[in-house]
């Protein structure tokens, strides 16, 4: 498994709009690296959000 994905696979992986991807990064919710012009997110970074979300839903 890459250990870095794009934007539009984190999209599509966790269901969420690209415009909600860019300001989950924006607001260091998931952080993010950048290779010249391309944003990147660790797969773990993403992972660990998602996990949060499953938690927080959980603790309700």
């Amino acid at each position: 498994m890459a250990a870095l994905i794009t934007v539009t696979f984190f999209c599509e992986e966790y269901g969420v709009s690209r415009s909600t991807a860019y300001r989950l990064r924006d607001r260091g919710e998931v952080p993010h690296v950048k290779i010249g012009r391309a944003t990147r997110i660790r797969r773990e970074d993403a992972e660990r959000w998602y996990q949060s979300l499953v938690d927080d839903a959980a603790n309700d």
